[in-house]
């Protein structure tokens, strides 16, 4: 009976040495959360119809490489349209630039001084060598109209006698209406060259040749420079409009921005995405973190301080370094267990992941210890 007595009394000491071992044994301080990767969400800006669809699910794909293909439609049309004004507008800039060529200068010369020329001549008026000509052939065709009037008077009075044909007749009757007709027009250009030019026609000339000299000191100046800065804005303004075709033709190709694996794709060639659409997810395994929550009371961390971390699915540490700590504090959320009170304040971390990034997934559970571990 003693014996038993004893044996229950080495049982209570021990279970109670053990219950206050438990008590006074201090454990490490630990924060909970999840591994998170960086998704990058790529789409295009313009949209369209799938062309085709070159990689998977689960791929690895390199930075640069084309992941999905959109149909250009009439993208490409468009860009030749473009092109061709730029062209155009270029051309006119040139043109402006360059100004007008010798030939055309050297003809606005000769120009002016046609028209200077003939006002000079307007303005001297006949000479006196054409005025005593005009009087010359005046006095020559009244010769010939008395001549013929002679001629005439004495053809009729033969024909009157039945002596004279028809023919002999008529024939000096018309002699004589041209003999009128040549001095009534001598006589009108002696009149003509002795009045002189008339003022009509000097003013005429005289504005011709202003005209013809102020298009000729135009065209020796060259083009306005607001025409030119006109151009070239035209010019700049197409420039910008095929930069920004060519631009939505390289969204047509959407192309990975970096080394990452295909988290989401779900599309086939010929469905329609609209534009900045998501078309699909990639994630980049180099940049994995633990998002985890630290009670104020243990905010005695610092950027830069290396922690372990571990998770469930494997044996052993891996190595963190705490890259964020938020300024400003939360109430704990409630997927997050910690050894202390969860109704207090905490502060959001970010713990990157140096090392185990080819075994860790996003979304694992994973604990970072704020304490050495035991």
């Amino acid at each position: 009976m003693s014996s038993r007595i004893a044996i229950i009394a080495v049982l209570v000491l021990v279970f109670g040495s053990l219950l206050a071992y438990s008590q006074l044994r201090h454990e490490p301080l630990k924060v909970s959360g999840y591994i998170e990767a960086e998704d990058i969400r790529l789409g295009s800006r313009v949209g369209g119809r799938i062309a085709e669809v070159l990689a998977d699910e689960g791929d690895r794909v390199e930075k640069g490489q084309i992941l999905v293909r959109l149909e250009p439609f009439d993208l490409n049309e468009q860009l030749a349209a473009a092109k061709a004004e730029q062209d155009d507008k270029q051309a006119i800039l040139d043109k402006l630039k360059f100004g007008y060529r010798v030939e055309e200068v050297a003809q606005a010369k000769a120009k002016t001084d046609q028209l200077t020329a003939r006002l000079k001549k307007l303005v001297d008026g006949p000479r006196k060598q054409e005025i005593d000509a005009a009087r010359a052939e005046l006095k020559m065709a009244s010769s010939q109209l008395e001549l013929a009037q002679a001629n005439f008077k004495r053809e009729k009075e033969v024909f009157e006698k039945g002596a004279g044909t028809q023919e002999s007749f008529d024939r000096v009757a018309d002699l004589l209406r041209e003999a009128e007709s040549s001095s009534v027009v001598r006589e009108n250009n002696l009149s003509l060259l002795v009045e002189g030019t008339r003022q009509e026609e000097i003013d005429e000339a005289r504005a011709a040749l202003d005209e013809a000299t102020q298009q000729y000191e135009l065209m020796k100046s060259g083009f306005r420079t607001e025409d030119i800065a006109q151009a070239a804005a035209a010019v700049a303004a197409a420039t910008a409009n095929v930069a920004a075709i060519q631009k939505r033709i390289e969204e047509l190709d959407i192309v990975a921005p970096s080394d990452a694996i295909v988290e989401a794709l779900e599309l086939e060639p010929g469905d329609l995405m609209a534009p900045n659409a998501p078309m699909l997810t990639l994630i980049d395994p180099n940049k994995l973190w633990v998002r985890a929550y630290v009670p104020e009371n243990h905010l005695n961390i610092e950027l830069g301080q290396m922690l372990p971390i571990t998770v469930d699915s494997f044996d052993g540490e891996f190595q963190g370094e705490i890259t964020f700590i938020a300024r400003n504090a939360e109430f704990t959320p409630n997927n997050v267990q910690t050894p202390e009170e969860r109704s207090k304040q905490v502060f959001r971390i970010k713990v990157t992941l140096l090392d185990g990034r080819d075994k860790l997934r996003s979304g694992m559970a994973a604990d970072v210890w704020l304490e050495p571990r035991k």
